[in-house]
């Protein structure tokens, strides 16, 4: 049969970025799905072999994906028709039966290696999908992040492989039961982090014929895709802004990719012409919310911002500090992560605290030791946590944290100015989502919580104490002031 050229487009991290936005230092309007539709549609009129791809989180990030409980999004997502998409973390954010749903309304078959029933060790999705192109055969598998198994904690029912190793282990068993002679082109989808993917590449054997690992949730923005152990390995960022792009040639004889040119294509004005049906259907959705949520709760003196997860922000601050009254606890670790905008501000309606705090969680406190905290404090500031793919936490405004960077040890830890006493009780207050995963997020073991006095539920909802407090809130003014400072 020869050689065929293929293109393959790639998106990873969507996260509900419906609509084009002014970028930073520009005049001109940038991304949303219209204007990404028109290109995928423009690439798939000019391009003879053309597939396109998703590595992972459609779901979470927007307001209107937050009130339709994702439903709107694979509505959406039906609209670009991708030829497959991977599981990410965030699919699995509204409950697992849900996301069951979801598949159903797909008109995109979903693939997932890594998600099984325990009792019987029956995958929960399709494992893989062997895509028919042009007389060539691709073999496509996916790969969920460890954190599935976070939001899956408390169902016995559910496993995951928790590792690398177990990880690569399912991809071998994909591609040695199914890639035969007639496989021309392997890809794995993955939802690990770039870091993670390369990684993974490492330990992948040359003879299963992997091509190709297409990523996400590490938001990573590339140059170039790397190429390791004689796999490429690419991600696209995050949102709609841009959209990966490979080139390829694949040659029968050898199953393998004999030529490549790689390109993360902006999605900006002039790159092609914006859906329009997209955009009006998008459109729809949007009247709901903006009617229900465009009430007005309060203004802050000037706009909040939230770059990075991992250092403290403005944003965070004052988010954890609005929670403190109401939670009577000496730390308040309020899960960055959560927060899902890089600014809000400086009006604030409920549309945008919802669209900024998307999860619903209930609030515990527990009591802990001095030496109990100082642990935690050490395991969540500590270097190698600080990646971009960590959990990491804001605190509230009592806290004071010393992070010694060059000896990767925690240098002190005052709360109320006073330093933490190694054999003194103090309260701490968690997301019920962190609290379940404890161990694993904040070094402090299940007994260890409730060994002094643990699971006091002190609010059922935050997005209710953050809506309420927010109310009797003006003029907001949160400044970075050394919560959590790294040395």
């Amino acid at each position: 049969m020869g050689t065929r050229q293929f293109t393959i487009l790639h998106s990873n991290d969507m996260h509900g970025d419906f609509f084009a936005e002014m970028a930073e230092g520009k005049e001109d309007l940038v991304g949303g799905l219209a204007l990404l539709s028109g290109y995928i549609n423009k690439v798939r009129a000019e391009e003879e072999n053309v597939i396109y791809v998703i590595a992972g989180d459609m779901l979470q990030g927007s307001l209107i994906d937050s009130e339709f409980k994702g439903i709107s999004t694979i509505e959406i997502m039906n609209y670009l028709s991708p030829d497959v998409v991977a599981l990410g973390n965030h699919e699995l954010d509204y409950g697992l039966p849900h996301l069951l749903f979801l598949e159903k309304m797909a008109m995109f078959p979903l693939v997932n290696a890594n998600l099984f029933i325990r009792k019987n060790q029956r995958r929960l999705m399709a494992p893989y999908l062997i895509l028919e192109k042009a007389g060539f055969q691709i073999l496509f598998t996916g790969i969920l992040t460890e954190k599935a198994m976070d939001a899956l904690s408390q169902d016995s029912l559910i496993g995951s492989f928790v590792d690398l190793e177990d990880a690569s282990d399912a991809v071998a068993r994909i591609t040695n039961a199914y890639k035969n002679d007639d496989i021309d082109l392997t890809i794995v989808l993955t939802h690990i982090g770039y870091e993670s993917d390369l990684e993974l590449a490492r330990m992948l054997d040359p003879d299963l014929g992997v091509d190709m690992i297409i990523g996400g949730h590490s938001h990573t923005i590339l140059e170039q895709p790397a190429e390791e152990n004689g796999i490429l390995v690419a991600q696209a960022g995050v949102g709609t802004d841009q959209i990966g792009r490979f080139d390829i040639v694949v040659d029968d004889a050898t199953n393998s990719i004999i030529e490549f040119m790689w390109q993360l294509v902006r999605i900006e004005p002039g790159v092609a012409e914006p859906d329009e049906d997209l955009r009006a259907y998008i459109q729809s959705f949007k009247k709901v919310v903006d009617d229900k949520y465009g009430a007005l709760l309060t203004r802050f003196a000037r706009t909040l911002t939230h770059p990075l997860r991992e250092e403290e922000t403005e944003l965070g601050n004052a988010l954890a500090d609005m929670l403190a009254p109401a939670v009577s606890s000496d730390v308040v670790f309020l899960g960055a992560g959560s927060v899902r905008v890089e600014s809000l501000g400086p009006t604030v309606t409920l549309g945008d605290l919802l669209a900024c705090f998307p999860y619903d969680d209930k609030l515990v406190r527990y009591t802990v030791t001095g030496d109990q905290l100082k642990r935690t404090f050490a395991h969540i500031m500590r270097n190698e946590n600080r990646d971009g793919e960590g959990e990491c936490y804001q605190v509230n405004s009592t806290v004071r944290a010393v992070f010694d960077t060059a000896k990767n040890s925690l240098a002190s830890l005052e709360i109320d100015g006073k330093p933490v006493n190694a054999t003194g009780e103090y309260t701490m207050c968690l997301q019920g989502y962190h609290a379940s995963n404890a161990e694993a997020y904040l070094a402090i073991a299940p007994d260890e919580l409730e060994k002094l006095g643990g699971g006091t539920v002190v609010a059922t909802s935050a997005q209710q104490v953050l809506e309420e407090r927010l109310g009797d809130s003006h003029n907001v003014d949160a400044r970075v002031e050394g919560r959590l400072e790294y040395r």
